[in-house]
């Protein structure tokens, strides 16, 4: 019988989206090594081992086969090739930076569980992709605003969200091409480090970032009164500030944001909130000379520092915090809490806070591999960002449908499906 690697659906999948491999035409408890590989944009390439026995009828189903010790990952982890994948080189992580064009996955079944020999037994190609075919890709130049604006197909129109980005400055689209394919109209927003907007992130005006509000709020595409803003790290931080200052938001998400304003100054009006202090003394080297910046920042509740804690209590909109217990990068669980006691303490409406154990900063769209570790911009050197493979994985599926249920939700009045907590 000849040796068949399957994956279904067959040719091209969502990054998203669960991915089935099979192979068939083994001898029977045949002892196989799967390898998958995968290119980035700039060459990096990243890597993930799997050890397997066959069955009985020398067939092999990730989905029912659990992956030996010895690995990249063990047990019943049909999706683990793709989550653990890891760089070749040390501090890198895995970005889409072309969301037009798909990543590559190569897979490779070797024999035995030794060293690998140097030609497979057979191997395979599958493309994973970001956007669908019929998703309109746009971009916006339109005053200010520098952003790409991704439209789901059909008629519309769609719930409308602004996707902001943290510290690396640019355009990055993948997680707006995503949300697209779910049936939201959403705006990847840049706002530093990108065309002819600020090179650095020193003073930020919430003016930018309204009219970018009020593109989404009069695009004909766009349904309703209300948008919703989905920011990591600080984009967490921005997207409060505008739901806290700007009118017509009526959901935001946090992926380990701060309620403080984090890095630069911001402006709105004749409103300055400075940037919270910080104690670079704090930062502690690990041996290989990882930065562990944790304890960097100053506490918002204390002396001068509660001048850059955000005002969420003039917030109108309802909120969900993704909480990483494992976050380095800094307190994202305390950031979260104070936020909703704020809330509370004003009579708004409590907000949501999912917090996932073993989930380190960078909670990015399902399968993407956890990034222990990696250059940070403004330190100047490799941070670790905290997290446990596989917890990391599992929180990234559930927080992903945890986000676009809330969206559902808020912006279109639809129940997206029930809230569950880890």
């Amino acid at each position: 019988m000849e040796m068949l690697l399957h994956f279904s659906p067959a040719a091209r999948s969502l990054f998203d989206e669960p991915l089935a491999i099979a192979v068939h035409g083994l001898r029977p408890q045949q002892e196989i090594t799967l390898r998958a590989s995968l290119q980035d944009e700039s060459g990096e390439v990243f890597q993930a081992c799997a050890r397997y026995r066959a069955g009985s009828g020398g067939e092999l189903d990730l989905s029912r086969s659990p992956a030996l010790e010895g690995g990249s990952f063990s047990g019943l982890e049909p999706m683990g090739l793709l989550w653990s994948l890891q760089p070749q080189k040390p501090f890198r992580r895995l970005v889409k930076r072309d969301v037009q064009s798909p990543f590559r996955l190569e897979l490779e079944v070797f024999d035995g569980h030794g060293a690998l020999p140097s030609q497979p037994l057979t191997k395979g190609t599958h493309e994973r992709g970001f956007l669908r075919e019929d998703v309109s890709r746009i971009p916006v130049r339109e005053g200010r605003i520098r952003a790409t604006l991704f439209l789901p197909p059909g008629d519309g129109p769609f719930p409308g969200i602004i996707d902001i980005y943290g510290t690396g400055g640019g355009l990055p689209e993948y997680k707006a091409s995503l949300l697209a394919n779910y049936g939201f109209a959403t705006l990847a927003l840049a706002y530093y480090g990108y065309e002819d907007l600020p090179k650095d992130m020193k003073e930020f005006h919430l003016e930018y970032f309204e009219e970018a509000v009020n593109y989404m709020l009069k695009h004909p595409q766009v349904k309703g009164s209300g948008i919703g803003l989905l920011g990591h790290s600080k984009g967490g931080d921005i997207c409060i500030s505008m739901a806290s200052f700007l009118k017509g938001i009526t959901a935001t998400v946090t992926i380990n944001g701060s309620v403080a304003n984090v890095g630069a100054v911001m402006h709105y009006k004749d409103i300055t909130i400075p940037p919270l202090g910080i104690d670079q003394n704090r930062i502690k080297m690990d041996k290989s000379g990882i930065a562990d910046i944790l304890d960097v920042l100053n506490n918002p509740l204390e002396g001068p520092d509660q001048q850059s804690f955000i005002p969420i209590e003039k917030a109108e909109g309802c909120f969900l915090f993704i909480v990483g217990k494992d976050d380095h990068n800094w307190k994202s669980e305390f950031f979260a809490t104070e936020a909703s006691n704020r809330l509370q303490a004003h009579g708004k409406e409590t907000a949501e806070i999912i917090c996932y154990p073993g989930a380190g900063h960078y909670i990015e769209p399902p399968y993407f591999p956890m990034c222990p570790a990696s250059m940070h911009l403004l330190v100047g050197c490799p941070v670790m960002w905290g997290g446990e493979p596989k917890a990391h994985s599992v929180a990234q599926v559930d927080a992903w449908q945890q986000i676009r249920a809330f969206f559902s939700k808020h912006l279109s009045g639809k129940q997206g499906g029930p809230h569950r907590h880890l």
